[in-house]
């Protein structure tokens, strides 16, 4: 249908406003910039997870290894549908190739999700089966709902579970200690100041934008050019998150730091090595075995302490270049 409002300025938002208002017309910019950017970092978390598992599970078959529950489809589930839930559950069904049925919603008003489960994801409002069924699981809710949340996951996510917050207000330490988990990602964003906001103005239809050049680059974690910046541990800690998943498949460290470097250079342009150090301490790194897998990384200290990771990826130029690469490709997939 066509906007008849369309070339109107009368209609338009600024309109009514007063010339003082209008000095804050850029926050709505840099709103649309932050929906934009939340889901499409949450799309490449998937993404870069889903072609891992999918990377184990032909490894594994190659070796004759028993299944485990990486051969499964990586199942999804968003906690909350307001608008970032939306959102985000709309750029996941567009932007990825997780299958709509491997996707889970629980959400107080089921009854708001129609078009969702017309579509084939499953709809429901229980927080508890939600938390027992998700490899990843999207928080989405307010900042006040967040204790009951956290009470009703805790007894019931898996310790494998990767939990992701856009909840604000609350730091990952303390979801840490509400979730008893450790195995969490909370992005933390932060503004630059400058008329870089304005390139978010065009974030009207996130489905529509999700493809523009642009904006890809302007919201490339190690690269961001549109005023929102994400800081480097959210990207360590992803790495972590992978190098994870592949301890959880009982996979050696020299084969899991093989499957992560592929990863990263099938997507991007820029070759990559790398070793144990790069991830844990000199000393542990030198005691590890190659058939032995990775000690788990608390993802809450990982965001929270410096990390040998953290190091190396500041430190060298072409492992972000080949990062960055990987993310503006995957998004233009």
């Amino acid at each position: 249908m066509a906007d008849v409002t369309a070339g109107l300025n009368s209609f338009s938002f600024e309109t009514g406003l007063t010339e003082e208002e209008k000095k804050f017309i850029y926050l709505r910019a840099r709103a649309a910039g932050l929906t934009f950017c939340g889901c499409a970092h949450a799309v490449f978390l998937c993404k870069l997870v889903q072609s891992l598992r999918c990377m184990i599970k032909s490894h594994t078959a190659n070796r004759g290894s028993l299944a485990s529950k990486e051969d499964r489809d990586l199942c999804v589930g968003i906690l909350g549908m307001g608008h970032l839930g939306k959102q985000l559950l709309r750029s996941l069904l567009e932007k990825s190739s997780i299958k709509p049925s491997d996707i889970k919603i629980s959400s107080r008003r089921p009854e708001s999700t129609v078009e969702f489960s017309q579509a084939g994801v499953e709809c429901f409002f229980n927080n508890s089966r939600l938390a027992a069924e998700a490899d990843i699981l999207f928080l989405c809710c307010l900042p006040s709902h967040l204790p009951k949340v956290c009470a009703d996951l805790r007894s019931y996510l898996s310790k494998h579970c990767l939990v992701y917050s856009f909840t604000s207000a609350v730091p990952v330490t303390r979801l840490a200690q509400l979730l008893g988990h450790d195995f969490i990602l909370k992005p933390q964003y932060d503004f630059v100041t400058g008329d870089a906001a304005e390139v978010w103005r065009s974030c009207t239809h996130l489905k529509t934008v999700l493809t523009d050049p642009l904006l890809i680059r302007a919201s490339c974690p190690l690269t961001a050019s549109g005023g929102i910046s994400l800081g480097l541990n959210w990207v360590c800690a992803v790495l972590y998150s992978l190098l994870n998943i592949c301890t959880v498949a009982r996979l050696g460290s020299s084969d899991a730091l093989c499957l992560i470097s592929r990863i990263l250079q099938e997507k991007g342009t820029h070759a990559v090595e790398l070793n144990a150090q790069n991830f844990i301490s000199a000393s542990c790194a030198s005691s590890l075995l190659s058939e032995e897998p990775f000690p788990w990384i608390s993802l809450t200290d990982a965001q929270t302490k410096d990390t040998p990771l953290q190091s190396f990826i500041s430190s060298d130029k072409p492992m972000r270049q080949c990062i960055s690469a990987a993310y503006k490709f995957l998004m233009q997939d």
